[in-house]
């Protein structure tokens, strides 16, 4: 299988947690501020990277889940990029969809333009160091929206956002392949 095809199937899993958690919660997360966002992806990581070094799982849920979440909460990051946060539910779970479809086509055309490149490198990393790649992108992002979401050369939270995602997806590629 192609790594288009693994990104669809993995993306196909995650937005059927997002769809399902839209109807459970409707987009709730529309009033988290970047720094909530931000924080969310921190402690999923986080809990990856404490289970990858202790090997312990006390709560139970999975890594993969982890991983999903990460995936689901860099598309929420993109929108409240885009969209700015709300101080209520604005938004209905349709256009939610729409523009977690969105942002996914953009993520994926990110990825088949950087895997041609860098040649399926990733393939050949550890499960740990994507954990940290990831990580390293979440504390980057916390800086810039630290800074006022202004950097004076690096990419901006968006490009981190599809970075995160990209290597989740990578991540739970490998997790399903090993």
């Amino acid at each position: 299988m192609s790594t288009a095809e693994q990104f669809d199937k993995i993306i196909q899993r995650c937005r059927e947690v997002y769809q399902a958690k839209m109807k459970d919660y409707g987009p709730s997360w529309r009033i988290m501020r970047p720094q909530t966002v931000n924080d969310q992806l921190y402690i999923k990581i986080k809990r990856i990277r404490e289970i990858e070094t202790t090997g312990v799982n006390l709560v139970g849920e999975s890594i993969e889940g982890e991983l999903m979440a990460i995936v689901n909460y860099s598309v929420i990051g993109l929108i409240q990029l885009s969209e700015g946060y709300a101080d209520s539910v604005d938004m209905t779970c349709e256009r939610a969809l729409e523009l977690y479809d969105k942002y996914i086509a953009e993520a994926r055309a990110l990825m088949i333009r950087k895997n041609h490149d860098y040649g399926e490198a990733w393939r050949e990393m550890l499960a740990e160091s994507l954990t940290d790649i990831i990580f390293t992108k979440i504390n980057r992002n916390k800086s810039i929206t630290a800074n006022d979401n202004h950097t004076l050369i690096s990419e901006g939270a968006d490009g981190n956002y599809f970075d995160m995602l990209n290597y989740a997806v990578f991540a739970l590629i490998k997790r399903n392949n090993d």
